[in-house]
């Protein structure tokens, strides 16, 4: 074979070189390239978990992250109050707390999903919680058994429409509070909770 007849090789070898470096240019850049909202079932945190070191209330926890501590709010949901100055204890509030414990007790790793605005106006961290050893939706998991109501507050919403779907069928079957309490917020006395009249 003579030198002019491995000339013609030459042109393919180096487009399959070129398409190769393309391709491998560009595909850290499709894997770097943000995706829609995290799924309920599949978090996907950057940085260090979080571990809880404190149950405020039913939606309110503290966590030890990075070497300090945060305190958490849970986004796009709201438990009745139990610890809120000048305001009483509210129907189903401290099993809203207990309930919290229960998912999420001191010491459980969880990981928190920020949405837009990562702070409320106390200074508090706002996260969709998630427990490390199985994934399950904190927040969602509190509207969907009827321990919390709907709180959607712009612009975090990412999950608004699972929550209120959740809370809407917890009122329907009347689980948790909503068979428990005459409305969300009503007091924890006797006079804030359904009752039923004996014959």
């Amino acid at each position: 074979m003579t030198p002019s007849s491995r000339r013609p090789a030459t042109p393919v070898a180096v487009l399959l070189l070129a398409a190769a470096s393309v391709a491998s240019c560009t595909a850290p850049l499709r894997r770097s390239t943000p995706a829609g909202p995290p799924s309920p079932n599949v978090p996907t945190v950057p940085g260090a978990a979080a571990v809880v070191t404190h149950i405020d209330d039913g939606d309110t926890i503290d966590v030890r992250i990075d070497g300090s501590t945060e305190r958490v709010r849970f986004i796009g949901i709201d438990t009745a109050e139990t610890k809120k100055p000048n305001t009483p204890v509210q129907c189903y509030g401290p099993e809203a707390s207990a309930f919290t414990a229960g998912l999420v007790a001191v010491g459980t790793q969880v990981r928190l999903v920020r949405d837009a605005e990562p702070r409320d106006p106390y200074g508090r961290l706002l996260a969709y919680v998630y427990r490390g050893t199985d994934g399950l939706f904190v927040n969602l998991e509190l509207a969907r058994l009827g321990y919390a109501n709907v709180l959607s507050i712009e612009p975090n919403t990412a999950h608004a429409g699972e929550f209120a779907t959740a809370v809407a069928a917890a009122r329907q079957q009347r689980l948790g509070l909503w068979g428990a309490c005459a409305s969300f917020g009503a007091p924890a006395s006797p006079a804030g909770r359904v009752t039923t009249s004996g014959g």
